[in-house]
């Protein structure tokens, strides 16, 4: 078997793009209140764009209150406006330095929109998992064109790439279905 190919190094990428995907799973709301809601929110501060967990410190002072302690008092007109602008439907309210940011009770349809929201992020990892198949389906055929594996080879390495493919898709699936069913639960 070729020297210059090794499947773990693709399986890794895909697996990644399974772990970015329940990070952002983790910012979707399930009724309760959770710092990682926050996670993926950026910041127009000091001139560029930060994690808010760079402006400020996150807690969890109720069970359907988010808390949000800015650093610079300068930055809490940008907190506050990035919190709004996210896809979370969330309305900070704020008192100095701090904004509190209470988490309205989901309705039927905002917990089908989060479905929905969960499903878009499925498809990106999806798409992420088919680009490294395709990069690793694209490496395999030059390994085989410039003499570096027989035919065989590349074909046994390609349904290698394959299955690890399919079986890191399920996963996703899997992920989403879970998630689903905890989004949809009152």
């Amino acid at each position: 078997m070729s020297g210059e190919f090794n499947i773990k190094d693709f399986r890794q990428r895909m697996d990644g793009a399974l772990t970015s995907l329940k990070k952002e799973f983790s910012g979707l709301r399930t009724g309760r209140a959770n710092p990682a809601l926050l996670d993926g929110i950026t910041v127009s501060a000091y001139g560029s764009e930060m994690p808010l967990n760079q402006v400020g410190a996150v807690s969890v002072p109720e069970p359907r209150m988010l808390s949000v302690s800015v650093w610079d008092k300068g930055q809490v007109g940008a907190v506050e406006r990035a919190i709004r602008e996210t896809s979370l439907g969330l309305n900070p309210v704020v008192d100095g330095t701090t904004l509190r940011i209470p988490l309205p009770p989901l309705t039927e349809e905002r917990r089908r929109e989060l479905v929905k929201v969960a499903g878009s992020y499925t498809e990106q990892a999806k798409i992420a998992v088919r680009n490294v198949r395709r990069d690793a389906m694209d490496m395999l055929k030059d390994l085989e064109k410039n003499g570096g594996m027989s035919e065989d080879e590349q074909k046994a390495h390609a349904e290698d790439v394959q299955k690890e493919t399919d079986t890191v898709i399920g996963n996703i699936d899997k992920a989403l279905e879970e998630k689903s069913e905890e989004i949809m639960q009152v």
